[in-house]
């Protein structure tokens, strides 16, 4: 049966690459223009998602879908707890899964209110206020709400947030804003500015919080200008409430004995109208399956409600150079799974328990998916002699392949979904024998490269040490030539100093036969010459001490060398025997896992020769496992992203910061230099106004003192002149002085306002 199920599967495959062919060929420019997903599936584990709120009243988690990309959020809210009042950014579509409450939104100049309960699906626009209230049940029942968010036409591609909390867009305004929008007291403004920040999530509806909540509203209404008041006077009036559309209580779109599916689109529920997204539910039976199809216009973002199950999605791509490959996905409760449009799928239940999921249909036009068996298979349009020609079969057979099926869309699928997890298992397992053979053999390539590394560090070792000796080969002959050169000059000292003796007994002789003339001369030239003498013989001994050291020197540098070499030959020596080791462990190691997998081996075939069930469930338990632990470095890897991503932002927000204090440090030190020019310009000037003060009253004491010196030559009496002439030329000068003196006067003042 299996072997027969894997065949048929086989060929409704192979049937699909064709039919994709034309399909993409014909939306290419389509796909281009929208920049759709054509990657691949992708699945999100339950513990994957991402945590934004978390409080003993409830939380929220969230999972970014690529392309789009597509945001969902998961709401969970305690018995009578209240998600607080926030802005929507975005389009928001909901479904209800758990629990019952209320929900209030903003809708123009009213506020609206619906009653949650299980199964109930809606829209609400971007620029809705928004808040949730939690029942207290019986039951105690948590309300639960999956919730997607489309990206604005008008940001395309922008990941901002969903929404933002009413509470930040009012308290961002300061005190004289918030007082003059409110027209309240200033101590309510301060009170309201000075107020703990309540988590997203709280228990219950305070009073106090919902004043808080009315003066906030009363402040957007004033911002945006709306007929606003219905709202704060709701109390007041009799409360309307929305009904919202349940998908457990209409008529299901498709219904069999192996489960049912239905689709709420804009033509169910008018709210949808204008948004790209429709919502569907699947429940399939024990051992059921959602037959083989694909969406045309639409991707698939899916959240498991109850159970497990398998989804087998196929590449819509023929070309072996696409980076998308066929998957198996196994997902539990709480797993997110999205296909992209032109990826064939199917949807199958295991035999132990029904397989509910409910999702989001990303799409603004028409979606008809195209089923590839039962009744409403797309083969049965296309012509017979085309698609046996596609399988290379007669048309014999190709009846027999389409003749049999009566169920259509939901079908019997008994053991599939197992079949489906055994081969999901069995790859995962050649893909660990193969990574686990791409480490040996890089461990083999890195020993290798480890080895010629060696080598080639020996070869430079041998290299450097003959150069050494070459080196000091050529030392010891200079340290010989230099010696013979010493030797000679040794020699021809002794030549000159025999030569000079010599000459010193010949003049011995003459200036004893001169030494009564010539007596205190031939003294001083005796000293002078002891003298040198004794310099030359300084010069020598200083010359040979020199020598001597030189030599102890360099004998001592040949022995470090020496020693040096022992030691670099020693450790080679201890390197190579290490190497040697180490290769000698590998090839054991080699061996005893060669015996340890023919032994291993060995052990299996009589395991699965005694007991099939046994092996069966240790496998499914080794299965487990690893699915917890790739699960676990999944999770490690998004903790990693996260922390990277978290140092990333602190360290641009660091290098901001630094900019502004530079910044700001560099405006102070322009500010202290402009003042300290200004400081220096007025202690100029001070010095310009004290020194003409100075040249001023220099002035005016020299013109005193020439009118003193005038006033006492006319008082001298004047030889051979009158008294009456003597007279009149002191008067003259008298009055000179004067003038000069008033002149000088005017010149002083006249200087000084022109300076001030």
């Amino acid at each position: 049966m299996a072997e027969k199920s894997t065949f048929l599967f086989s060929l409704l495959f192979s049937l699909l690459f064709i039919c994709i062919a034309v399909s993409v060929n014909a939306h290419g420019a389509y796909l281009e223009e929208k920049n759709d997903w054509v990657s691949g599936p992708h699945l999100v584990k339950k513990e994957e998602r991402k945590s934004i709120v978390s409080t003993e009243d409830g939380e929220i988690s969230s999972v970014w879908i690529p392309s789009r990309p597509y945001h969902l959020q998961f709401i969970t809210l305690e018995p009578n707890s209240l998600l607080l009042p926030v802005l929507l950014h975005t389009d928001m579509v909901f479904y209800v899964h758990t629990g019952s409450g209320d929900l209030s939104w903003t809708d123009k100049d009213e506020l609206k209110h619906a009653d949650l309960r299980r199964g109930d699906v809606y829209r609400l626009h971007p620029g809705t206020v928004f808040f949730i209230q939690s029942s207290l049940e019986t039951e105690r029942s948590k309300l639960r709400i999956h919730a997607i968010f489309m990206g604005s036409d008008d940001f395309p591609g922008q990941t901002t947030e969903a929404y933002s909390s009413i509470r930040d867009l009012v308290l961002g305004f300061d005190k004289k804003v918030l007082q003059a929008a409110f027209q309240v007291p200033e101590e309510v403004i301060y009170e309201m500015l000075n107020g703990t920040k309540p988590p997203a999530i709280v228990h219950g509806f305070s009073r106090t919080k919902r004043t808080a909540w009315e003066m906030e509203a009363q402040f957007i209404r004033d911002l945006i200008g709306s007929r606003g008041y219905n709202i704060f006077e709701s109390n007041r009036k009799k409360r309307k409430t929305t009904k919202l559309f349940n998908i457990f209580s209409e008529d299901k779109d498709f219904k069999n004995c192996n489960g049912w599916s239905t689709t709420v689109t804009r033509k169910k529920l008018s709210a949808l109208k204008g948004s790209e997204i429709s919502v569907f539910m699947v429940n399939l039976t024990a051992g059921s399956m959602m037959g083989p199809h694909w969406n045309p216009r639409a991707t698939e973002i899916a959240v498991v409600l109850q159970g497990q199950g398998m989804i087998r999605v196929v590449c819509s791509s023929i070309s072996s150079e696409t980076e998308c490959k066929n998957a198996r996905l196994k997902v539990e409760e709480g797993d997110v799974f999205a296909v992209p449009r032109f990826h064939p799928m199917a949807q199958m239940a295991f035999n132990n328990g029904t397989f509910v999921f409910m999702g989001f249909s990303t799409s603004a036009k028409k979606n008809h998916p195209q089923f590839l068996a039962g009744k409403a298979s797309v083969l049965r349009t296309l012509d017979k002699e085309a698609l046996a020609a596609s399988f290379n079969i007669d048309n014999t057979t190709l009846d027999r392949l389409l003749a049999p099926q009566r169920e259509s869309v939901i079908l019997d699928c008994t053991s599939c979904a197992e079949e489906e997890l055994r081969l999901l298992m069995e790859e995962i397992e050649k893909e660990k024998e193969a990574e686990r053979k791409r480490e040996q053999e890089e461990a083999r390539k890195e020993a290798e490269e480890k080895r010629r590394k060696q080598e080639e560090a020996r070869k430079r070792e041998e290299e450097k040490a003959r150069k050494e000796e070459e080196e000091r080969r050529k030392r010891e002959e200079e340290e010989e030539a230099r010696k013979r050169e010493e030797e000679k000059a040794r020699k021809e000292e002794e030549e000159r100093r025999k030569r000079e003796e010599e000459e010193a007994k010949r003049r011995a002789e003459e200036e004893a036969r001169k030494r009564q003339e010539e007596e205190a001369k031939r003294r001083e030239q005796e000293q002078e010459e002891a003298r040198k003498r004794e310099e030359e013989e300084a010069k020598r001994r200083a010359e040979e001490e020199a020598r001597k050291r030189q030599e102890e020197e360099a004998k001592r540098r040949e022995q470090e060398q020496e020693e040096a070499r022992k030691r670099e030959e020693e450790a080679a020596r201890k390197e190579e025997e290490e190497r040697r080791k180490r290769e000698e462990a590998a090839a054991a190691a080699k061996r005893r896992e060669e015996e340890e997998a023919r032994q291993q081996e060995e052990a299996k075939k009589r395991e699965q020769e005694q007991a099939a069930k046994e092996e069966e469930e240790a496998r499914r338990r080794e299965e487990e496992q690893q699915e917890a632990q790739r699960r676990e470095e999944e999770a490690a890897r998004w903790r990693q992203q996260q922390e990277e991503e978290a140092k990333r932002r602190a360290e641009e927000e660091a290098r901001k910061r630094q900019e502004e204090q530079e910044g700001q440090a560099a405006k102070e030190e322009e500010e202290a230099r402009r003042r300290e020019e200004e400081q220096q310009e007025a202690q100029r000037r001070e010095k310009e106004a004290a020194r003409w003060r100075q040249q001023q009253e220099e002035a005016k004491r020299r013109a005193e003192e020439e009118a003193r010196k005038r006033q006492e030559e006319q008082e001298r009496p004047q030889p051979g002149r009158g008294e009456e002439e003597q007279a009149a030329e002191q008067e003259r000068k008298r009055q000179e002085a004067q003038r000069e003196e008033e002149a000088a006067r005017q010149r002083g003042g006249g200087g000084q306002q022109v300076y001030a």
